[in-house]
């Protein structure tokens, strides 16, 4: 996949357990774990946005762009 989710890296650089950041944005911790994984296909903006504002950070924070070169 193209895009990247430093969702651990934000994780531990505020200390914060993905059981604490799934409670306080509202979402399982399974949902989570698949984002944390790359493995989603896509994100809700509601959802960036909750994590943005629970995390203190920007988007690009969490998302990382690798151009695709199997082409």
């Amino acid at each position: 996949m193209a895009i990247e989710i430093n969702l651990d890296v934000m994780l531990a650089k505020r200390k914060m357990r993905s059981k604490a950041l799934a409670k306080a944005i509202g979402i399982t911790e399974a949902n989570l774990s698949v984002l944390k994984n790359g493995k989603a296909k896509a994100v809700r903006l509601s959802t960036l946005d909750k994590l943005c504002e629970v995390l203190e950070c920007q988007p690009a924070d969490l998302l990382e762009f690798h151009p695709n070169t199997d082409e």
